[in-house]
This record gives C-alpha cells, sequence and structure tokens, in this order.
C-alpha cells in the first residue's frame, strides 16, 4: 500500500491532509471519540540507525539477568537488530551468541520505547509482522510513570510498579497457539487482571505474516477500543473505573519489539532470523480550544425487554465529540460518541415489569454542559420471556456447585446468559459453543461470573444449541449443550401445579410473604428467573422475609412429601 510508482511521503502537506480529511471517516462509527490531529509520528524517512530523537533502545536486562515471560533473547541497540530501510523500520530477531551485561545468549532482538508519551488519542501502526514459531511480536504501550530499569522515562517518572502503571497491548502475536492461524490479540492489563489477563480480545488477519495491516488503538477517558485495518474488535470499558481496573488516566509511551521463546513457546532448531516491518508510526489526538458546548440534544428510549432498556441518544459538537452522563438509581454512566451520530445504550441487568427514570446530560469533552441539560426519560421492562434453570452437567471438566442459564427470544435475536455458581473458580473468562458447525464466541460480562452473548437474526420456529466453556486459572469447564426453540417462552408457562395445588399466597408482594396450606410442608424455595437459588425456608407458619430480593419476578416452589407445586412471584 505505501509504495506506489511514486511516494506519497515526498509531500508532507498532502499526507497531512489526506490524514485529517480521510482517517476520522474509518473509524466515526466505531468509537466513542474521534481524534483527527496528528501529534507526532515517525514515518521512517531516513536509511541507517533509529532516529535517536524519537526512540530509545531499551536493552537492561531486569532483576535476575532475564527478560520476563521466559523470554531468551537479548535486546540490542546494534544496527543488525533495528534500521530503518527503504522507509521501512526494520526490528530483526536474530539467533546469534550475543553477551552482554555479563549475560551471554543465544538470540537478539530490538526494544524500543518511544520518547513521546500522551494522555488519550489514537495510534495507528502499519506493520507486517513475523509469525515464525517462538516469536512475539508486539505494538504495546506503558504507564509514562512505570518504574522498570533501563526504560526512557523511568529516570525521572518511575515511581509506579507494573501492572498499576497499566498497558495496552495494541497487537501482539505468536502467544495464542490455542487459535486459528492469522490470530491477533489485543490485550488490558491492571492490578484488577494481569498476566493471563481477562481483559482481551483477538480476530483474524488476513494473510498475516505477508501482508501489511494497520492496527489501531482508540483511548479515551470512558473506553479503549482495539481496531484491524480500521474495523473495531475489542473494547475495555470497565463499569467501575478505579486505580484497579483503570489506571489509563496518565500518559503512556509506546513500545515496538519482538521477544523470543517464552510463552511464545519452543524456537525450531532451523531458526534463523525474523523481522518486524514497519511503515508508519502516527498517534492523534485533538489539539483545539473548544468553548462551545453542544447543540440539538435529543434523548429518547429505544428497544426495551424484560432485563434491558435501550436509550438512544444524539448532539452536535463543534469539537466533533459529545460526552453522555446517564443517571438512573444509584447508578451512572458516562460514554461519548461522535458528533451527530446517534448513540446507542444498553442499560443492562434490571428487573422485569419494572419503571425505571433516568436523567440524561450532554456536555463536550472539554466539560462545557449542553444549555437545557438534563433530559428526563422513564421506561417499563417487559415481563421476563425466555427458559433458564440451573444445571451441573459437564461435558468437560466439572462444576462444583452449576451454573445457571436463561435463553430469552428479543425480537429475532436471542439473548443467551449464563452465570457460574461455583466459588472455588477465579479468573473467569465465558465462550459460548455452538454446537453445529461449531463455532466459539467470547461472551461479555455483566458482573462477577454472569454472561453474556446475543445471537442475531434468527428464525423463529428454529432450534438452536450452545453450550459455554468457562475458563479459569488452572482449567476449564464446559456445561452440556442446551436446546432452545426459537420464540418459546417456557418460563411463562409454568404450570401452576406441578401435581397438585399445595399453596397459595398474596402475590404480587413485597418484604414478607406468607404460604398458606391445607397440608404439611416441608420445604419452600425461591429462585431467579435465571435459575438461581436465593432463598430456602422450613418456615411454614410464620411470614418470610423477602427484604433483600430485588424487585422482580422470582418462581417459588412448595414441597410436601414427593409433591411440588410451583407458582410465580411479582416482588413490588
Amino acid at each position: 500500500m505505501k509504495k506506489y510508482l511514486f511516494s506519497i511521503k515526498n509531500n508532507l502537506f498532502l499526507v497531512l491532509f489526506l490524514l485529517i480529511i480521510l482517517t476520522p471517516f474509518a473509524v466515526n462509527a466505531q468509537v466513542d471519540v474521534v481524534y483527527n490531529d496528528l501529534v507526532w509520528s515517525d514515518e521512517f524517512e531516513t536509511n541507517g540507525a533509529i532516529n535517536s530523537t524519537k526512540w530509545h533502545h531499551q536493552t537492561q536486562l531486569p532483576n535476575g539477568g532475564s527478560w520476563f515471560n521466559g523470554e531468551v533473547q537479548h535486546y540490542t541497540n546494534l544496527i543488525t537488530n533495528s534500521f530503518v530501510n527503504n522507509g521501512f523500520l526494520n526490528i530483526v530477531a536474530k539467533r546469534e551468541n550475543y553477551t552482554n551485561q555479563g549475560v551471554t545468549k543465544q538470540f537478539t532482538s530490538a526494544r524500543l520505547n518511544s520518547k513521546f508519551a500522551f494522555l488519550y488519542g489514537r495510534v495507528d501502526i502499519r506493520a507486517k509482522i513475523p509469525t515464525n514459531q517462538g516469536t512475539w511480536p508486539a505494538l504495546w504501550m506503558l504507564g509514562k510513570n512505570v518504574n522498570e530499569d533501563g526504560g526512557f522515562f523511568d529516570a525521572e517518572f518511575g515511581n509506579t510498579g507494573w501492572p498499576a502503571c497499566g498497558e495496552i497491548d495494541i497487537m501482539e502475536h505468536g502467544i495464542t497457539q490455542s487459535q486459528p492461524e492469522g490470530y491477533i490479540q489485543s490485550a488490558i492489563h491492571t492490578p484488577s487482571s494481569f498476566g493471563s489477563t481477562v481483559n482481551h480480545g483477538g480476530t483474524i488477519a488476513a494473510n498475516l505474516g505477508n501482508d501489511f495491516h494497520v492496527y489501531s488503538m482508540n483511548w479515551s477517558p470512558f473506553e479503549i477500543t482495539f481496531l484491524l485495518d480500521g474495523v473495531a474488535f475489542y473494547t475495555y470499558n470497565p463499569a467501575v473505573k478505579n486505580p484497579q481496573t483503570w489506571p489509563f488516566d496518565s500518559e503512556q509511551y509506546i513500545l515496538l519489539n519482538i521477544a523470543m521463546g517464552g510463552i511464545a513457546g519452543n524456537i525450531p532448531s532451523n531458526f534463523s532470523q525474523a523481522t518486524m516491518e514497519i511503515d508508519y508510526v502516527r498517534v492523534y489526538q485533538n489539539i483545539l480550544d473548544d468553548n462551545e458546548a453542544p447543540i440539538n440534544f435529543t434523548a429518547s428510549v429505544g428497544e426495551v425487554t424484560s432485563s434491558t432498556i435501550e436509550l438512544l441518544l444524539n448532539a452536535e459538537d463543534n469539537s466533533g465529540n459529545v460526552t453522555y452522563t446517564i443517571s438512573y438509581g444509584d447508578e451512572n454512566i458516562t460514554t461519548a460518541n461522535p458528533s451527530g451520530e446517534e448513540k446507542s445504550i444498553i442499560i443492562p441487568n434490571l428487573t422485569s415489569n419494572t419503571t425505571y427514570d433516568f436523567s440524561v446530560a450532554a456536555s463536550d469533552v472539554t466539560g462545557n454542559e449542553y444549555a437545557n441539560n438534563p433530559i428526563l426519560l422513564s421506561a417499563t421492562t417487559t415481563g421476563f420471556t425466555g427458559c433458564s434453570g440451573t444445571d451441573t452437567e459437564a461435558q468437560q471438566g466439572s462444576f462444583s456447585i452449576g451454573y445457571s442459564y436463561s435463553f430469552e427470544t428479543i425480537g429475532n435475536d436471542v439473548q443467551i446468559t449464563f452465570e457460574l455458581l461455583d466459588t472455588d473458580k477465579v479468573g473467569v473468562v465465558a465462550f459460548l459453543w455452538r454446537q453445529n458447525p461449531f463455532t466459539e464466541y467470547q461472551m461479555t460480562n455483566l458482573s462477577g461470573n454472569n454472561f453474556t452473548y446475543t445471537i442475531t437474526e434468527q428464525s423463529i420456529g428454529t432450534t438452536i444449541s450452545y453450550a459455554v466453556k468457562f475458563a479459569y486459572a488452572g482449567g476449564l469447564s464446559v456445561t452440556k449443550y442446551f436446546s432452545y426453540l426459537v420464540g418459546d417462552d417456557c418460563t411463562l408457562t409454568i404450570n401452576p401445579t406441578t401435581e397438585t395445588d399445595l399453596f397459595t399466597f398474596l402475590n404480587p408482594t413485597k418484604e414478607y410473604i406468607h404460604i398458606n396450606s391445607t397440608v404439611p410442608i416441608d420445604k419452600i424455595e425461591i429462585h431467579n428467573l435465571l435459575g438461581k437459588l436465593v432463598l430456602v425456608s422450613s418456615t411454614l407458619n410464620e411470614p418470610i422475609n423477602i427484604k433483600n430480593l430485588p424487585k422482580g419476578m422470582y418462581v417459588v416452589s412448595v414441597y410436601q412429601g414427593n409433591k411440588k407445586s410451583v407458582k410465580k412471584m411479582i416482588v413490588k
């Protein structure tokens, strides 16, 4: 793409013009804040050594004489490991004996630090990466405050350990051997999850290793989005942002390197060298002073389900971006979107048959507020229309307690939700398995070990079959496959009596439920609509305290001997 019959890089004015005019349109609809102004770049125009005003060779070994993750390379400042040729930066990992700092290693490579650090913006790196077994090419970022001896900023700013400094992996390859060919990964490391972090996403790059691709990271105060060739594939946006989950409110710098071995796997005996070629590194921010507030702010309610309410927001601002703040109950959500583009916000984890009031305000990223803030909205969730339950059966691994599951048809989509009930598993991530043809999808974490994924454009009346793989520190467990008839709302077809009508109670209710029965009762169970047991009681002649149950719909089961009776209950 870069090397045409003429060199576009010879005309800097044209390059800057095209970047400013064309680039935002590639990412507008996929990121929350669009960054337009090129503030730093290296186009690698001059053959020979790297530009020392822009890059620093990080060569100092960490304590113990080896790099992290079991890597086996020396990073050097040798021109054979990093150099510019014909408009490309070359980072070369080589098999060669090399002694430095009193340590001899059999491989050399290069690790470059940018001498530029920034807070919020977009990074675009056009590169062709090696795919040799045992290589780990990476384009990534670290907090400027990281305490890492030998790093460019360490001497002056290095007062924070890893991962408290925050790490943003724009692209890495070679450490996900279980993934298909061409898979590249982006990841986030924070005190809340690091090392084998649960905060990662990936995608397939066509003809990886032979073609150049643009690897991008868009970082706003609200979320971090990763893109391949202008297409977003993973967004990190924790519900709670604090130093544990969001150390991304301070400057970060860029790193480029190829590591060898370690978690990248064994290096073949015939390996000689591998090269990562980088066409350019570009950083964009918004540097224009902004004193104008947003205009034309509208807000309305979109699709409503039993557990979600969609809010549709739109406003215009001269800066090109609008920030929205949504408040309801004790909850607050802040997000952003390009000016003039409708933003859909799905409010999750709501209780069915419940009215929610929302206060929505618009401002720009600078803080200028819309003149008539806020807009007030109200919506009521529907009754649950799906199938749910709990189970313990596993097709791989095992479950100590089990899991709950829920299938709900919403229009022509099916929302699938699974919750791991085991309390002995840590670092849990979930992947939805389609049975035929087999396909794996990473699920979205709602809270705790509760995960969801929505299957779109399904035909009412067809049967689908899905399971969930829960992966965690030290192993994995896979549920059995569940078949679901799209459009079925079997929860609402629960028979009032399974064998006999054992009881009655006042419904809807609140604070207490009083079971009336003409026969002796052995046990009372209350489940939520995900099938999770939330209360067990053998109190038969006194009101049962349900003050701790959130408002919504539940299933009450009453047992007498081998008889069972089931009824729905609404808590107001």
